[in-house]
């Protein structure tokens, strides 16, 4: 096996972890906040942009990338890190919360889901088997399960089922993978927020999960107390000795929260989908550069910020590069963003090395809102 993990600090406050997980292209130092690329890209980014980031894996989705271009064409291309240029870790969910998402487009079977393509209106089957082999095409190191994903007001039978169906699929999805070289299969613990539920998901995870296993189905619209509960409830169950991936979460608030209770890895498309909108984070919670009140406001977007936005541009300059519909605006204002995270996650890093991560968070998040200022 190319992968493995080696825990190298516990924190005695809160027992959060530093570790190392080894891929084929690289190891990952965790706790790791992963920048999400859609489609093979991270919107607006150049992979020097990535690099200088110190973005140490990166996400595409198996949903788009099956769509367009098709898993062929990026086989022959020798595979998404050649027809990227990026030579780090890559892991591709396996689409199935994108699917999730289309709600009336889609159709649930055994066998797998039919939807339509929300491009074209295509029609479009996709099993676990089938699954496995779009993300082996695609040559990602880390591959996600094929699951189900339940909307917070789930009823209880609805989830029971996506449960009982995630824990099928993931058998299949294994019989098909466990031979693929140098790839990394995680399973995806569902169980919506049902205790009983989540219990048996990760009794069904583990047979399968070799060096990694996720967390899906939280942070799919209820509110962060009642995520932070369940999270409560899952961390002590999951196994010790891999990487625990919480998907799909990612704000500063969120971040503190999942890697403080013990989750190694996360990810989400928010610091660039903000960018787009003309929204910085920034200590305090999130800044929206298009409000008047930065028109003449000639100081960086965070004072004391070492990012390469805030080194060369103002307040000024992004709010009139946003209001004017200027491309440039959304990538420098992703730079900002991306590494406000990154840079975070590596503040926690060495609280966890300072034994005092619960006293750091309580430090950060005393004056953190998600309001604008």
């Amino acid at each position: 096996m190319n992968f493995s993990y080696e825990i190298k600090k516990i924190c005695k406050q809160s027992g959060a972890r530093i570790g190392v997980l080894k891929t084929p292209h690289g190891e990952i130092e965790t706790p790791v906040f992963m920048p999400v690329g859609t489609c093979a890209t991270v919107k607006g980014l150049r992979r020097e942009d990535l690099i200088n980031l110190n973005a140490q894996i990166i996400l595409s989705n198996t949903y788009h990338l099956f769509l367009r271009p098709g898993e062929k064409i990026v086989e022959q291309a020798g595979g998404l890190h050649k027809f990227m240029n990026w030579e780090k870790p890559i892991l591709t969910d396996s689409g199935g919360f994108q699917v999730f998402s289309l709600s009336s487009l889609r159709k649930i079977k055994e066998e797998g889901v039919e939807f339509s393509s929300h491009l074209s209106g295509e029609r479009h089957f996709i099993s676990p088997e089938r699954c496995m082999q779009i993300q082996h095409s695609l040559g990602s190191d880390i591959i996600m399960a094929f699951d189900e994903c339940t909307p917070y007001n789930a009823t209880y039978k609805q989830a029971d089922e996506a449960e009982k169906r995630t824990a099928r699929w993931l058998k299949r999805c294994f019989e098909e993978a466990k031979d693929y070289e140098n790839q990394m299969l995680f399973p995806i613990v569902q169980g919506n927020f049902y205790k009983d539920l989540r219990l048996r998901s990760i009794e069904n995870c583990v047979p399968y999960a070799r060096c990694g296993i996720a967390i899906g189905g939280l942070s799919v619209g209820e509110p962060k107390e009642v995520m932070n509960e369940m999270l409560d409830f899952i961390m002590p169950n999951m196994p010790q000795n891999m990487p625990r991936y919480l998907m799909g979460v990612g704000s500063a608030d969120c971040l503190l929260e999942g890697f403080s209770r013990g989750v190694d890895m996360m990810d989400c498309v928010l610091p660039t989908r903000v960018a787009r909108n003309g929204t910085a984070f920034v200590k305090e919670g999130k800044l929206v550069i298009r409000n008047a009140k930065y028109k003449n406001d000639f100081t960086p977007l965070e004072q004391g910020c070492d990012c390469y936005t805030c080194k060369n541009y103002t307040r000024a300059y992004l709010r009139h590069l946003v209001n004017c519909g200027e491309m440039l605006g959304a990538e420098l204002l992703s730079i900002h963003n991306l590494h406000y995270l990154i840079n975070l996650t590596k503040q926690i890093k060495q609280a966890i090395y300072d034994d005092c991560l619960l006293d750091f968070k309580k430090e950060y998040l005393k004056n953190f809102t998600l309001l604008e200022k």
